[in-house]
C-alpha cells in the first residue's frame, strides 16, 4: 500500500545523525537462511520484476547499495540483482526509452519485504543517517512500511510484515489494512546507529508485493481474480483501489487509479515496468493456464514459464516452482 503522510522526522532528528553517503561493492550475505517469510510460501507469489532503465549504471547501483541486492549477473544488456542467490530485479538497459509517465499504467512500487521489523529498522537508520530520500512512513496495521523512489522514480516500499495469526479478517473476506502514522521511535528503539553504506541485504529478503497503477480497478479485479484466481483481500476508497493475493496474504497484488484512471494499453518505449512475476506451485500451472484461456487472456509459453498479457499490455510471468 502507499502513505498518504507526509514525511515527519519528528524521531528521527532526535536519534539520528548525519554521515556521508559511502559507495563501494556489497558483499554477500553469510547468515544462514531463514524460513521462508509468510509473503513467499503461499502457493502462488511474487517472484520478480523487470524494469527499463534509462541509466542502468545509476540504477543498479540504487538497488545494490542502497537496497543491499547482490549483482548476480551483469553486461551491457542488463543487470540482475538478488538476495540469496534468488533474482528479484533485472534491470534492461534502455537509454533511448521516455521516462516514466505517472497518469499511465505500469509501477507504483515494488515492495521489499523484511524477513523481520528489526531488520527493518536497521535499514531504516542507514538509509536515514546517508541521506536517502524518503517518501512516506506508514502503519498498515498488518505491516509497517517505508516509501521511496528510485532513481528514475519507480516507486519502492520497504516493509517487514506483522505475524499474520494477529491479522483481522472481516466476514466479507477482506483484510483490515489502515493507513496511520508509523511509530518510528519504537521502530528503531534500541538498534545500533550503522551509518555505512553499501548496504546488504538480510538473508530471506524478497518482494512480498508490487503494487499497479492501472487504468481501471474493475478491469484489475477481471484479470487477477478471474483470471488467474487470486483472492480480494481488499477494496477501498470508492474502487480507487483493489489488493489481491493467494492463502490469505494481505496482498501480493496492489492496483490503484490515483493517477492513472482511464489509462490504456502502456507504452512499449518508456521506462520502468517491463514485467512482473509470480512463482506458482507446479501442481497448479495446468488450472492456472486453463483460467487464462477459458477468460480470454492472450498468452504464450516460454519454455516452462507462461507469459499473461494483463488489460494494459504489461507482461505477467507465470514461473513453475515453490
Amino acid at each position: 500500500m502507499a502513505s498518504s503522510l507526509d514525511i515527519t522526522r519528528r524521531a528521527a532528528l532526535h536519534v539520528l545523525g548525519a554521515a556521508p553517503i559511502l559507495l563501494g561493492a556489497a558483499a554477500p550475505s553469510l547468515a544462514a537462511p531463514l524460513k521462508p517469510s509468510f509473503a513467499v510460501s503461499t502457493p502462488i507469489h511474487i517472484n520478480s520484476v523487470t524494469l527499463r532503465a534509462r541509466d542502468m549504471t545509476v540504477m543498479t547501483t540504487f538497488y545494490n547499495q542502497v537496497l543491499g541486492l547482490a549483482i548476480l549477473t551483469s553486461n551491457a544488456d542488463h543487470t540482475v540483482l538478488g538476495a540469496d542467490g534468488m533474482p528479484l530485479v533485472t534491470l534492461l538497459n534502455k537509454p533511448q526509452d521516455a521516462p516514466d509517465d505517472p497518469s499511465t499504467a505500469g509501477l507504483y512500487h515494488t515492495a521489499f519485504l523484511m524477513p523481520d521489523r528489526e531488520q527493518l529498522g536497521r535499514w531504516l537508520i542507514t538509509a536515514y543517517v546517508n541521506g536517502v530520500p524518503f517518501t512516506g512512513f506508514a502503519d498498515h496495521s498488518v505491516s509497517e512500511a517505508l516509501y521511496l523512489d528510485d532513481p528514475e522514480g519507480n516507486g519502492v516500499e520497504v516493509y517487514a510484515d506483522r505475524p499474520h495469526e494477529g491479522w483481522t479478517w472481516k466476514t466479507d473476506g477482506q483484510v483490515k489494512m489502515g493507513t496511520d502514522e508509523l511509530n518510528v521511535d519504537d521502530l528503531i528503539a534500541g538498534l545500533p546507529r550503522d551509518s555505512k553504506l553499501p548496504y546488504t541485504a538480510p538473508a530471506g529478503f524478497r518482494i512480498g508485493h508490487v503494487h499497479m497503477r492501472v487504468g481501471d480497478t474493475a478491469l484489475a479485479r477481471d484479470f487477477y481474480v478471474k483470471a488467474t484466481g487470486l483472492d480480494m483481500t481488499a477494496l477501498i476508497a470508492n474502487e480507487s483501489a483493489a489488493f489481491f493475493s493467494n492463502g490469505r496474504y494481505h496482498h501480493h497484488v496492489g492496483s490503484n487509479v490515483w493517477q492513472s484512471r482511464g489509462a490504456g494499453r502502456r507504452p512499449g518505449n518508456m521506462s520502468g515496468l517491463e514485467t512482473a512475476a509470480f512463482t506458482v506451485a507446479p501442481d497448479l500451472m495446468d488450472d492456472l493456464r486453463s483460467r487464462l484461456k477459458s477468460h480470454g487472456t492472450d498468452t504464450k509459453e516460454e519454455g516452462s514459464t507462461l507469459v499473461a498479457l494483463d488489460p494494459w499490455n504489461t507482461p505477467i510471468r507465470f514461473v513453475p516452482g515453490v
